[in-house]
């Protein structure tokens, strides 16, 4: 069990619950007029905060939460700084903090931009795009992905601006690749060392990678994602702040990720 802000906004919604139901089967016991009775502070506010922590708990645990871009493993899509929302019933309704998965929905599919726990450390939240899926053959060697021993075409757009926190991408090639169907932009620079070979996805696992691959702590260097370790499909920026470029991006709110 992770004590992260899931866990004890559960706390939250569970104390004030008691508390405030608590006064109510005393008053209702109690042989004075509810109206008589002045109402403890301490069951003021949890009768004022229940609703409120409760509706955020359901939203939050079963409908979309929010996360921050906090680094540049999946320029050019998303930027350092950037909101997004994550899908949390998308891959099948889980159980708050335990994650524990009550009703099976959807599997996750190739090219999917998915928020998981780190498999080496559960309590930081990942994100990439999903590559391989349970059973796929995944190469990489000169810059180029293979899926099940064919080679995945990439064109090339244009030598990549960077703006802000992304500045250091400057230069970068940026291609379009297509993953059998599903196009995305990445980001690759030439001149740098990468991690090459040939990696079998496991049942029940995926393979995921950033889409600036130079710059991407992914698969090829820690392993593939368990299933259980899945928190959700990111699906929308909602806003964008980058202190070092022009503070709020206007032009990334609203866009849906692909």
């Amino acid at each position: 069990m992770d004590f992260d802000f899931s866990f004890f906004l559960l706390v939250a919604t569970v104390v004030t619950g008691v508390i405030w139901g608590a006064y109510l089967l005393l008053l209702k016991m109690s042989a004075t007029p509810a109206a008589e009775k002045k109402e403890p502070l301490v069951v003021e506010y949890a009768r004022s905060f229940f609703p409120i922590v409760l509706i955020v708990l359901v939203l939050r645990s079963f409908l979309a939460e929010p996360f921050r871009i906090p680094s540049g493993s999946m320029m050019p899509t998303l930027l350092i700084g950037d909101f997004i929302l994550v899908n949390k019933f998308t891959y099948g309704i889980r159980l708050p903090v335990i994650n524990k998965k009550i009703i099976e929905l959807n599997e996750p599919e190739r090219g999917d931009i998915v928020v998981f726990r780190y498999p080496k450390d559960p309590s930081v939240d990942y994100i990439k795009r999903v590559i391989g899926l349970p059973g796929d053959k995944i190469a990489y060697y000169n810059k180029q992905l293979y899926i099940n021993d064919t080679p995945i075409k990439q064109v090339f757009k244009e030598n990549y601006q960077g703006v802000g926190q992304g500045q250091e991408m400057t230069g970068a090639e940026h291609l379009r690749e297509d993953l059998t169907g599903v196009e995305h932009s990445i980001l690759i620079k030439p001149e740098l060392p990468t991690v090459e070979g040939v990696f079998v996805v496991p049942q029940g696992q995926y393979f995921v990678m950033g889409d600036n691959r130079d710059n991407s702590n992914d698969s090829r260097y820690w392993g593939t994602v368990p299933e259980e370790n899945l928190v959700g499909k990111a699906f929308f920026i909602w806003m964008s702040w980058d202190w070092q470029h022009k503070g709020l991006g206007l032009d990334r709110i609203g866009t849906v990720l692909k």
